[in-house]
Protein backbone atom coordinates (compact mmCIF):
# COMPACT_ATOMS: atom_id res chain seq x y z
CA UNK A 1 0.00 0.00 0.00
CA UNK A 2 1.52 3.20 -1.09
CA UNK A 3 1.34 6.56 0.48
CA UNK A 4 -1.64 8.34 -0.31
CA UNK A 5 -3.44 5.05 -1.39
CA UNK A 6 -6.19 5.39 1.78
CA UNK A 7 -7.94 8.18 2.65
CA UNK A 8 -9.54 9.20 6.28
CA UNK A 9 -13.65 10.91 5.55
CA UNK A 10 -16.00 12.01 8.06
CA UNK A 11 -19.62 12.85 8.50
CA UNK A 12 -18.78 15.29 10.94
CA UNK A 13 -20.71 18.03 9.31
CA UNK A 14 -23.86 15.84 9.00
CA UNK A 15 -23.87 14.66 12.94
CA UNK A 16 -23.54 18.55 14.10
CA UNK A 17 -26.54 18.83 12.54
CA UNK A 18 -28.33 15.57 13.20
CA UNK A 19 -27.02 16.90 16.92
CA UNK A 20 -28.92 19.68 17.41
CA UNK A 21 -27.24 22.19 15.20
CA UNK A 22 -24.16 22.44 17.21
CA UNK A 23 -21.79 24.79 15.71
CA UNK A 24 -18.21 24.24 15.19
CA UNK A 25 -16.97 26.46 17.58
CA UNK A 26 -19.24 24.76 20.26
CA UNK A 27 -17.78 21.53 19.03
CA UNK A 28 -14.13 22.71 19.38
CA UNK A 29 -14.80 23.90 22.57
CA UNK A 30 -16.36 20.86 23.99
CA UNK A 31 -13.31 18.86 22.50
CA UNK A 32 -10.88 21.37 23.66
CA UNK A 33 -9.55 22.36 19.85
CA UNK A 34 -9.80 25.53 17.81
CA UNK A 35 -13.07 26.42 15.23
CA UNK A 36 -9.88 26.28 12.47
CA UNK A 37 -9.34 22.65 13.74
CA UNK A 38 -12.96 21.02 13.13
CA UNK A 39 -13.14 23.22 10.24
CA UNK A 40 -10.12 21.46 8.77
CA UNK A 41 -10.92 17.99 9.55
CA UNK A 42 -14.71 18.69 8.60
CA UNK A 43 -13.32 19.39 5.35
CA UNK A 44 -10.44 16.81 5.27
CA UNK A 45 -7.26 18.89 5.38
CA UNK A 46 -6.39 16.94 8.46
CA UNK A 47 -7.03 14.29 10.26
CA UNK A 48 -7.41 14.28 14.03
CA UNK A 49 -5.16 12.16 16.60
CA UNK A 50 -7.11 9.39 17.93
CA UNK A 51 -7.72 10.82 21.15
CA UNK A 52 -9.45 14.18 19.66
CA UNK A 53 -11.37 11.74 17.24
CA UNK A 54 -12.87 9.66 20.03
CA UNK A 55 -13.78 13.19 21.68
CA UNK A 56 -15.60 14.39 18.31
CA UNK A 57 -17.60 11.32 18.65
CA UNK A 58 -18.25 11.58 22.16
CA UNK A 59 -19.10 14.76 22.31
CA UNK A 60 -21.50 14.07 19.08
CA UNK A 61 -22.93 11.03 20.55
CA UNK A 62 -21.73 9.03 18.55
CA UNK A 63 -19.35 5.89 17.43
CA UNK A 64 -16.25 6.58 15.58
CA UNK A 65 -17.18 4.67 13.13
CA UNK A 66 -20.19 6.91 13.06
CA UNK A 67 -18.38 9.73 12.43
CA UNK A 68 -14.75 8.47 10.77
CA UNK A 69 -14.29 5.75 7.76
CA UNK A 70 -11.25 4.67 6.59
CA UNK A 71 -10.86 3.67 3.06
CA UNK A 72 -9.35 3.98 -0.48
CA UNK A 73 -8.84 7.29 -1.92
Amino acid sequence: MGKGTRKLSNNLRDLRQKNGSITQQELADLVGVTRQTVIAIEGNKYSPSLEVAFMIAQALGARIDDVFQYGAA
